[in-house]
């Protein structure tokens, strides 16, 4: 595939605050902190939630993901909607249920990127740690927003295995659920902006850390719900709202990657200066391999096409399975 690499700055300090996180909760004090850096205001964290957004990162948090229990589809999930919108999503990683890993991937990406989601690690048991450790990257006490509790007690459903469960009586079982509305919050700016709840039907609050950083759940049908809901406050800040602003062409060609190397190479070369990325991807069992042309550049792109299709002697294509033919495997 012929793409280049991005650098990746590892800013490895970040924004301090005003106030001092309750060591109840964090574990830390703006004065003990080592993570703390002078001179920082919470304006920067302003700016983050107002300024455009041209890049992403996304942070898969989950022991279950690096164990292989669980495949991850969400950072999938991700690339789609950010390509849809325009976002060029820059990277993608995958840690585990560690703080000091959680603590300075949060604080890199939000240095580095204008938006970023994180997913997992917000469920009710002790292993569950994102929410206190991104309090404690950004030294922020965890809060129970105003309303996270009405919302809970009237859209949550009690499990079969707790059919005594009561919101008004104290039990291990309350302390549990009482974790996921917990929050990393600067108290002080207004919650509003902090705490997002972007579905009618869900309790599951989004958490907007320093601005740019958006705490996410890990199960598949709640990230996909709630990163959707985002998108109505996302596109304001887009410069091309609707993914307008970024376009993918598939030729699909019999040709072995082999045979459209050199081409590819030269084309990709001749492209970059206009912002146009060229792909090359085999299809292993197909007959058909595919080249993609991605970029803003919609009609320079088109003005490509003609020429690619005849060097690979392939077809413009919808999707990649269009021209297939047969299921039997090809040289490669």
């Amino acid at each position: 595939m012929f793409s280049r690499l991005g650098q990746l700055s590892r800013h490895l300090s970040r924004p301090g605050s005003s106030y001092h996180a309750h060591p109840s909760e964090t574990g830390l004090t703006a004065a003990s902190s080592p993570l703390t850096r002078p001179g920082m205001t919470m304006a920067s964290a302003e700016e983050k939630s107002k300024r455009m957004i041209h890049t992403a990162g996304c942070i898969i948090i989950g022991d279950e993901v690096l164990g292989g229990k669980t495949v991850d589809t969400n950072s999938a999930y991700m690339a789609k909607f950010c390509f849809r919108l325009g976002m060029s999503l820059k990277r993608i990683e995958v840690i585990g249920d560690d703080e000091d890993e959680i603590v300075e991937a949060t604080r890199r990406m939000s240095d580095t990127y204008d938006f970023v989601v994180t997913s997992g690690g917000i469920g009710p048991t002790h292993d569950d740690i994102t929410y206190q450790s991104i309090a404690n990257a950004f030294n922020l006490p965890l809060v129970e927003p105003a309303g996270a509790l009405e919302r809970m007690k009237k859209l949550s459903r009690p499990h079969p295995s707790q059919p005594h469960f009561s919101f008004d009586v104290p039990s291990p079982a309350l302390e549990a659920k009482m974790r996921m509305i917990r929050l990393p919050i600067d108290t002080s700016r207004s919650e509003e902006g902090q705490v997002l709840f972007v579905d009618d039907g869900l309790w599951v609050p989004i958490s907007v850390v320093n601005g740019n950083v958006h705490i996410l759940p890990g199960v598949p049908r709640l990230f996909v719900s709630l990163l959707d809901g985002l998108k109505p406050l996302l596109i304001p800040r887009l410069t091309h709202p609707e993914g307008q602003g970024v376009y993918r062409l598939i030729i699909s060609t019999p040709m072995a990657e082999s045979a459209v190397a050199g081409y590819l190479t030269e084309l990709a070369t001749r492209v970059e200066p206009m912002g146009i990325k060229v792909g090359s991807y085999p299809r292993w069992g197909r007959k058909r391999n595919s080249v993609t042309l991605v970029g803003k550049d919609k009609a320079y792109m088109e003005s490509l096409v003609s020429e690619v299709e005849k060097q690979v002697q392939g077809i413009r294509v919808d999707r990649e399975e269009d021209a297939d033919e047969s299921d039997e495997p090809g040289d490669g």
